[in-house]
């Protein structure tokens, strides 16, 4: 998961535009971006949300396309970007984050500077920035329920109830603890500069292999964020009973997708085997931290 150059990059001849649901203000850049391409003798692939602009055009969902494309361009925000990554598939497909949105703290650059950027990776002047994702699976009366892969984080909270729920952690089968809190993370180093951070835990590089837990506002004060190896299994039970209805525990997967749980179900979280694999152009991690969450500013 270091940043670094692959000794060899892949020959980029499909590319795949992605963008988020309602894009009507993003048209002018999904055209000029298709204009653009085509112009590079490349192959086009549109998912389901743009493809209506082309005459012709076919839709893909988002796994499709990432399975048959080089490279990916993602047009929106973190949050579209944060989408895209949970549909991520084995093979190595390139993701270009370009910021429409508000923060952009994943995506690489702007629509102003797309296209210098877009040189730059055909002319294979660019490196790639490898993050772990999360595997998450739900069992329920011992049978499996679904897995999940989240790039930032997985939270188990009480949604608008501010109520204490009891859980028992375990880490590669082993009990760690029982602990009463609104709720608890587990986070990739991607998402440790997200939800993580605002409960109190620590900013991770992402080059660093290792899975954060972070409580959230705990009845013990001694209950404290720890971070482990990400070769490390987490399970999580549920150990509070809900009488209210109304008062529902869930478990929330990069502030996107909501999933109900319930008493005694168990969620055991660890690292993919897949990544997201984010092209860059230059290293401005640090840079990101103090323009974007004003790391370390003095006023």
């Amino acid at each position: 998961m270091r940043l670094k150059k692959y000794e060899e990059k892949k020959k980029i001849e499909k590319v795949g535009i992605i963008t988020k649901r309602y894009n009507e203000h993003y048209k002018q850049h999904i055209l000029k971006l298709d204009k653009y391409l085509k112009g590079k003798n490349k192959e086009v692939y549109y998912d389901n949300n743009c493809y209506k602009y082309f005459k012709g055009g076919k839709g893909y969902k988002k796994y499709d396309l990432l399975n048959k494309v080089d490279l990916a361009v993602v047009l929106g925000g973190d949050g579209t970007l944060l989408k895209t990554a949970r549909r991520t598939v084995r093979k190595i497909t390139y993701i270009l984050g370009v910021n429409l949105g508000r923060v952009g703290f994943l995506t690489e650059c702007t629509p102003e500077k797309m296209y210098k950027i877009l040189d730059k990776i055909f002319n294979d002047n660019y490196f790639v920035d490898k993050r772990s994702l999360l595997r998450i699976t739900i069992y329920r009366n011992n049978k499996k329920l679904n897995t999940y892969l989240a790039l930032n984080d997985a939270v188990i909270n009480q949604g608008a109830f501010a109520r204490l729920i009891r859980m028992n952690l375990e880490i590669n089968n082993r009990k760690v603890v029982s602990f009463k809190a609104d709720g608890m993370i587990a986070a990739t180093p991607t998402g440790s500069t997200a939800h993580s951070l605002s409960a109190g835990g620590p900013i991770v590089h992402p080059s660093v292999e290792s899975l954060t837990i972070t409580p959230i506002c705990p009845s013990s004060l001694s209950m404290r964020p720890i971070v482990l190896p990400d070769n490390r299994q987490l399970t999580v039970s549920i150990a509070t009973q809900r009488r209210d209805e109304t008062a529902i525990i869930g478990l929330t997967l990069d502030g996107q997708d909501m999933l109900e749980l319930k008493y005694d179900d168990k969620i055991k979280i660890r690292r993919s085997k897949r990544y997201l694999y984010l092209v860059r152009t230059s290293n401005k991690y640090y840079r990101m931290l103090r323009g974007k969450l004003h790391w370390g500013e003095i006023k």
